[in-house]
């Protein structure tokens, strides 16, 4: 086995984030010059939205649910188990569902497009798309990158719904509350600031899943075993990239909005 000095493995890291920006820029730049390929960012924004609905309706429910059973227990030893709703709002709007969701797509959908641009750059038919006068990062980048952002937007929603709801069932099967204790705490909790955080989040954990997923296909090499590393990598980086990103938005949100 090869050694290799630091010196040069900290030149390739470097390499790569380089490598990485450009991509990511460009994908954003792309948006401004034609051709800006609409079918197949709705065809994108169908795989990532839909196909991702029934794990991200799941992830939101039980985890809204575990945590209003989990919090009930600390909540009725200060006799407030009627803040139940407060708690699930709060933790799920501002945090839990951006987060989970984010993870949730990063798994299904960083992989796939690790997987589908590597298959495509081992079998050189990016090569063949450069060759033919068309820019991969237009044609296969940037729709994704648009697609992804649009539909985590969308999906974080979805999964802070979803979550609350199952704070409600738990709630209102197993710790008494009805309806209108739970819902009144859960809305009332919720103030300008926790639902910006809540919505900017996606945004930012979107254009990480997509871009890290597609540089990671786009620089796959040695054949189906580079593919399979790609795909690896791409879901290792993008969680946590969105684990990180996660800490360093909600201090800046907490600090701009006092």
């Amino acid at each position: 086995m090869e050694l290799i000095s630091p010196t040069d493995i900290a030149k390739e890291k470097i390499l790569a984030v380089q490598e990485y920006a450009q991509l990511a820029g460009r994908s954003l730049t792309n948006l401004f010059s034609q051709p800006r390929y609409l079918s197949d960012t709705l065809q994108q924004a169908d795989l990532i939205g839909v196909g991702s609905l029934p794990i991200v309706i799941l992830a939101g429910f039980f985890t809204g649910a575990a945590l209003a059973l989990n919090t009930s227990a600390t909540l009725q030893k200060f006799g407030s188990i009627t803040l139940t709703g407060q708690l699930v709002s709060y933790s799920m709007v501002r945090e839990l569902g951006p987060v989970l969701t984010g993870l949730m797509v990063a798994g299904r959908n960083s992989s796939g497009m690790a997987s589908e641009l590597g298959s495509m750059k081992v079998t050189e038919q990016i090569d063949a798309m450069r060759a033919l006068g068309t820019d991969p990062s237009k044609k296969l980048v940037t729709p994704r990158v648009i697609s992804t952002v649009v539909m985590l937007f969308f999906l974080s929603i979805i999964s802070d719904l979803l979550g609350m709801a199952g704070g409600f069932i738990i709630s209102w099967t197993l710790l008494g509350l009805d309806a209108n204790q739970y819902w009144t705490t859960a809305y009332q909790a919720l103030v300008f600031q926790d639902v910006l955080m809540g919505l900017v989040k996606p945004v930012v954990f979107g254009f990480f899943i997509a871009s890290v997923g597609c540089y990671y296909g786009m620089n796959a090499t040695g054949g189906t075993q580079g593919v399979g590393r790609a795909t690896t990598q791409a879901v290792v980086t993008a969680s946590v990239l969105i684990i990180a990103s996660d800490l360093f938005i909600t201090r800046f949100l907490m600090v701009a909005l006092g």
